[in-house]
């Protein structure tokens, strides 16, 4: 008898308890006089209290009613005649959200949209009240509710769906296009300038005026520093990203500025005109007495990114700016930064390929909420207060249209560490290839097993519906083939030490 009264208690609680189930959604709304298009906004639904149709044409379109001056909790609230075949707009706040849509259906309301100030919380409930409901009740923002009435006034229809998510979205092209042929043209340019640079070395006249950058040698000291470094940083924006985010603008807005000066360097030299310099002065910088065209050139590329930095937020526009500047900088890093050894690249690759995995998978165990740390920086934080996002990626907007595109994310990104680490081996390989005279074959081999990785993420991403960390794919996908090629050459020991350097280096064009 007991054992009967406590699985009789524990359904009844079972019955009781709150269900929510968050699901993205659109509400299409356009003019009840026909005269303007209609445009879609963000819902935040639970589909436990009705479902929404996935094709716009099934939809219902049906009058939209702003009772937005209630907050539909007592009858009082309800007006003359009722809600009848329309979908009342209400305040959040002062009831439940069960109160408010057993409220809009018994008047005969065929659905239910609860304009919130703050963030969009899916409207729950318990299974008994999911049973008795059977009018979709959604959460729309209060942003977008003033948007409705300024873009098309009062008198306005609306359709509330949710179109199904498309496996994978067409900007993954354009991101794959962008980060494949920037390690191609990085490593390729990188590797080249190496040589180039050891091969003027030998030659007795080396009093031409230095164009290119100095490289930097990067020791396994420097990459255990490094590595820190980014676990710091990486934690302190979690931590404090509305304060730390406007300092990663700065940083990448003066970086991305030299970057994009020495990219476009090369072919301003290549004009003719401009080549005369400035007086002699004791201002810094100036009193090398540069040419003319490089400091034209040097405003241009200050002025593109104090652009950016205004127009940052700018979704339809920016980010070709921020897509281009971000190119500029990763090349400038490739040819900057140079790894002397294989033994150097698989000890960054393994280290960075860990402390990737740790903060995409191992994270959502230690915080709080259960967020990545990783994801959580990269995309900016749900609850920040700026709205700002860290510039540090590619990033393309979505093609297709998806309530995730429209309510969540807009874009689809890739981290520019996701470019410069296997970069930085695809250089290494490209160099080597022209010291041992190999007809690149280290560069073409690696370049490929960066392209293959980067589908592999792609795939990962369609198929788990998360972030992924993508040198979890392209860490193995570069060291392995990069390997395998040189054991296949039986050169693996030259490759490994960096070794078996030419007496005599042959420039390549």
């Amino acid at each position: 008898m007991a054992a009967r009264r406590v699985r009789l208690q524990a359904r009844l609680l079972l019955l009781l308890l709150p269900q929510v189930y968050c699901e993205y959604g659109m509400v299409h709304v356009l003019s009840e006089k026909g005269s303007s298009k209609g445009k879609d906004y963000c819902i935040l639904f639970n589909s436990q209290w009705a479902h929404l149709p996935h094709d716009l044409g099934k939809a219902s379109l049906l009058q939209l009613q702003d009772q937005t001056a209630s907050v539909l909790c007592s009858p009082s609230d309800v007006p003359d005649g009722g809600f009848n075949n329309q979908i009342p707009m209400v305040m959040r706040g002062n009831c439940t959200f069960y109160e408010k849509v057993r409220l809009a259906q018994i008047n005969g309301a065929r659905g239910l949209l609860i304009v919130s100030r703050e963030r969009l919380v899916p409207p729950g409930g318990n299974r008994s009240q999911y049973e008795e409901i059977d009018i979709p009740v959604a959460l729309l923002s209060y942003s977008d509710m003033l948007d409705i009435g300024k873009s098309f006034g009062r008198s306005v229809k609306g359709a509330m769906y949710a179109p199904n998510e498309p496996v994978l979205d067409y900007n993954m092209v354009i991101i794959f296009v962008m980060a494949v042929g920037t390690v191609a043209i990085g490593g390729y340019w990188a590797g080249s300038r190496d040589v180039k640079k050891r091969y003027m070395k030998h030659k007795r006249d080396d009093g031409a005026e230095k164009h290119d950058d100095e490289t930097v040698d990067v020791t396994p000291i420097m990459i255990c520093v490094f590595v820190v470094m980014c676990c710091s940083m990486l934690v302190l924006l979690y931590f404090f990203y509305d304060h730390l985010v406007y300092v990663i603008i700065g940083i990448f807005c003066l970086a991305a500025s030299i970057g994009l000066h020495s990219c476009l360097s090369p072919f301003v030299r290549r004009f003719p005109l401009g080549k005369c310099r400035i007086p002699d002065n004791n201002l810094p910088y100036f009193h090398k007495r540069p040419q003319v065209r490089m400091l034209l050139l040097a405003v241009f590329c200050i002025s593109v990114s104090v652009v950016w930095g205004i127009f940052r937020n700018e979704d339809q526009w920016a980010w070709v700016l921020q897509d281009a500047l971000g190119i500029a900088f990763c090349l400038y890093m490739l040819k900057t930064i140079r790894l002397p050894t294989f033994k150097g690249c698989t000890l960054l690759l393994l280290v960075l390929f860990v402390y990737d995995v740790f903060f995409v998978f191992i994270t959502p165990f230690l915080t709080k909420t259960g967020e990545s740390i990783m994801v959580e920086v990269a995309a900016g934080p749900s609850d920040s207060a700026t709205h700002e996002k860290l510039p540090m990626v590619l990033k393309v907007p979505r093609l297709n249209s998806s309530p995730l595109a429209l309510c969540d994310r807009p874009f689809s990104l890739l981290g520019f560490g996701d470019i410069l680490v296997p970069g930085l081996l695809v250089a290494y390989c490209h160099r080597f290839d022209i010291q041992v005279q190999s007809s690149r074959v280290y560069f073409v081999a690696c370049t490929i097993a960066y392209g293959i990785g980067l589908l592999v993420t792609f795939v990962a991403l369609a198929l788990m519906q998360m972030g992924q960390p993508a040198l979890l794919y392209l860490v193995p996908c570069t060291l392995i083939t990069s390997f395998a090629v040189a054991l296949w050459r039986k050169e693996l020991a030259m490759f490994w030490t960096g070794s078996g350097f030419a007496t005599y280096l042959s420039l390549p064009w």
